[in-house]
Order: C-alpha cells, then structure tokens, then sequence
C-alpha cells in the first residue's frame, strides 16, 4: 500500500511499441446468435500483425520479430496469446474485436 500519496511503480521495462504493416480498419463480427449476446474476445492489433506474419505470409519468427521492431521472445509471446485467443474464440463461439494496441504504422516502402 502506498504511503504518503506515492504512487507504486510497476516492475519491469515498459511496453514497446510494435510496427504494423497492414492497414487493420475492419472489426470482424463473428456472431450468428442474435438471440443472446456472446462474449468478446479481445485481440490486440499487433497480435493479429503477429498471426498474419507468421501464419499468413510464413515468415520465421525471427523475420517477423524484425518486420515488428521486437525481439523474437516478444513476438513469441504476442503469437502465443493471439493464437489462443483465437482458438478460444472459434471453440466456444465468442466474437472477435480487434482493439488497437500501442504500435506505429510503418510507411509505405519502409522496411
């Protein structure tokens, strides 16, 4: 408990921005149940970034890690959240919404 109105700090470094290449303006809607509302799962922007490198355009992980600006354990672990967020979702038919998350917009032609 803090004394004396201080403020605790959080162990650790902070949370590093990650790159995005790919234009994430759509929110997919996952729901064929209108008659009672399902729960949501929430995946991060640079989390699908890491499933569409990795899954989609079958970079390594060490190439995808570089495209991000992240060490490969980082991206790892954004890949491993992602992937079980989304088998989640797909087992017990929750929606899916993309919620952005820190990162930076790569330029277009930058590498």
């Amino acid at each position: 408990m803090p004394r004396g109105g201080r403020r605790q700090r959080r162990r650790g470094r902070c949370r590093g921005r990650r790159w995005i290449n790919y234009p994430y303006e759509k929110t997919p809607q996952i729901d064929h149940d209108y008659q009672r509302p399902k729960p949501t799962i929430i995946l991060k922007t640079y989390e699908l970034e890491a499933l569409r490198l990795v899954d989609l355009e079958d970079l390594n992980q060490e190439e995808a890690a570089a495209l991000m600006g992240v060490s490969r354990k980082t991206l790892w672990n954004d890949l491993h959240k992602a992937r079980k967020k989304v088998t989640n979702a797909l087992i017990n038919g929750y929606q899916i919404k993309i919620e952005h998350g820190d990162y930076i917009k790569r330029p277009k032609g930058g590498e």
